[in-house]
């Protein structure tokens, strides 16, 4: 079955994303040290005017190419010229924000296009609320804008895959679908490599396997459409290979990505299943629609759209499984199709008996979807105090008024009543974003230690242009949020710089590092200025920070 999805239910996807996406997105400091790597690169490109070479700080930057990084540099140049901002970190998230839209919005029409329009809405609706697109939405990272990529490369392939046996079309018909992938193909390695051709090609190797049959796969074009690649982004890669002298594929391809297939990196080394494990908080609040799907999709699998479905989720996500190194957003390539599938399903109602067989399915996965979404929401109000120490009302209130939605939403689900079902579903998770993006995480002091730095080193410093010397505290949030110029040292480094540097020097010392930063200070005793504390959730540790300035004269 295939169909249409009305202009209008677009476009009210699109709101209700931007509504779903926008709480934090201007509020929330850098939360990750990837996007403010990313972020601070970009900056570093807008400064220097060189769009070929990344770098963070003075050191190189090659573990992705360089697609986001214009996206972002755009982005923040058109957003200052229009409002007149200051380096802000939302402005770097304008990419992820509208990349996921996008996403959503792709989802809802390859939905629409494997099984009627009804469906496609579910699954853009499932899409534009699950938990881990809104946290990429509000990243200043690859992953929003390469799911987009994925999505519409997808949406391309299930196309030609559902007309395979009708008469090739002729004329510029025949280029609509291969220009899309390829485009989109190009897109996305220059954005984040070839990820966005590994779901591609595992989904249309699977079904070629499955169907014992692969002509269909000449009407992309394969010889065309690699021209097309290559001309989007064989030209910054001939020019990166040729200003770094190979480096940058050294470090890209032979580093971080075969680090991540040999090993776990950056102690992110985990087994099998991990991510089983995880999508009962990642696919929240609509995880355990998605195994209540399973038997019907086994039912149907000889259905092409069921078929294609299962060919996109699969051999993928076995193959992220496989991978050593794991992080939450990595399966998030093949949730479109998850998505795709649970709304089918929901919209058969699962194909539901009252056998002994389906009541036991039909518990565990009730059991295991409110376990996901409520330890999310227990962890949102809890953190406060665990951080903090002290109790959010915000936070509180959130567990009830969440907890009681979503037991409506499952209620309303497994009776049958799938549109005001679906809706409390959204609204649950509504509330629990827009206060946990909107009112408890940026309150949460604690947790943004870099925040806290630069209020105090907006308070403090003597000079507009004051460089602050950093020792035992050098994550990339600081750089991003104090300036580039920051200096990430050890102890007496920082006594050298606030002694050699200046009346405007300043240096930001963890207790780690005191004892090596005043014996390098000897008798000229620096001044406190400020004092911050917090919770550093990169390594798990408290830790206490000073800032000084010049000793008095």
């Amino acid at each position: 079955m295939t169909g249409r999805l009305p202009l209008y239910g677009y476009a009210l996807l699109a709101l209700l994303s931007a509504a779903l996406f926008l709480p934090g997105f201007q509020g929330l400091p850098p939360f990750d040290r990837d996007e403010a790597r990313f972020a601070q690169a970009s900056s570093q490109m807008l400064d220097s005017g060189n769009y070929v070479d990344i770098r963070f700080q003075d050191e190189t930057r090659y573990k992705k190419p360089v697609g986001i990084y214009w996206l972002q540099s755009a982005a923040t140049a058109l957003a200052t010229d229009l409002t007149g901002t200051p380096k802000a970190i939302w402005t770097y998230r304008i990419p992820s924000f509208l990349g996921a839209i996008l996403a959503v919005l792709a989802s809802a029409w390859t939905g629409a296009r494997l099984f009627g329009g009804a469906a496609g809405f579910l699954a853009g609706l499932m899409m534009a609320s699950c938990v881990v697109l809104g946290v990429e939405a509000r990243m200043a990272k690859t992953d929003a804008v390469l799911l987009a990529t994925v999505v519409l490369g997808q949406a391309a392939l299930a196309h030609l895959y559902l007309t395979r046996d009708r008469e090739a079309p002729a004329g510029r018909a025949a280029w609509t679908a291969p220009l899309v992938f390829w485009i989109a193909a190009g897109i996305g390695i220059l954005v984040k490599g070839p990820i966005v051709l590994l779901v591609s090609g595992t989904t249309a190797l699977a079904l070629a396997l499955w169907d014992r049959r692969a002509g269909w796969l000449r009407r992309l074009k394969p010889l065309p459409g690699l021209a097309i690649v290559a001309a989007i982004a064989a030209p910054w890669l001939i020019a990166i290979a040729i200003k770094t002298k190979g480096a940058f594929f050294a470090e890209s391809v032979g580093h971080d990505m075969m680090g991540k297939v040999a090993g776990g990196q950056e102690g992110k080394g985990l087994p099998p299943g991990y991510y089983l494990g995880s999508f009962w908080v990642t696919f929240a609040p609509w995880s355990f629609l998605a195994l209540l799907a399973v038997p019907w999709a086994w039912a149907r699998r000889r259905i092409d759209a069921v078929r294609f479905c299962v060919a996109w989720i699969v051999p993928s996500w076995l193959v992220f499984e496989a991978v050593p190194t794991k992080l939450l957003h990595y399966t998030l390539p093949v949730f479109p199709a998850i998505a795709a599938l649970a709304a089918a399903a929901l919209l058969e109602n699962f194909g539901r008996t009252h056998e002994r067989p389906r009541r036991l399915l039909t518990a565990v996965a009730v059991a295991l979807g409110c376990l996901g979404f409520g330890a999310l929401t227990l962890a949102v109000a809890l953190t406060p105090y665990l951080v903090d120490r002290r109790i959010d009302p915000v936070g509180l209130a959130l567990v009830p008024a969440v907890a009681g939605i979503f037991a409506v939403f499952v209620r309303l689900i497994l009776q049958g009543h799938h549109r005001s079902g679906m809706a409390a579903g959204v609204a649950a998770a509504a509330i629990l974003y827009a206060g946990t993006y909107g009112a408890v995480l940026p309150a949460i002091e604690g947790v943004w230690v870099s925040r806290q730095v630069a209020r105090a080193v907006a308070a403090t410093r003597p000079c507009p242009d004051s460089v602050v010397a950093s020792a035992g505290y050098s994550e990339p949030s600081l750089v991003f949020l104090v300036g580039t110029p920051t200096r990430l040292v050890h102890g007496a480094a920082a006594a050298e710089h606030l002694a050699g540097g200046g009346a405007c020097a300043l240096a930001l010392v963890d207790d780690r590092e005191e004892a090596a930063f005043q014996a390098a200070a000897g008798s000229a005793t620096p001044v406190r200025l400020a004092e911050v504390s917090g919770f550093n959730y990169n390594t798990g540790k408290r830790i206490h920070l000073t800032l000084y300035g010049r000793p008095a004269s």
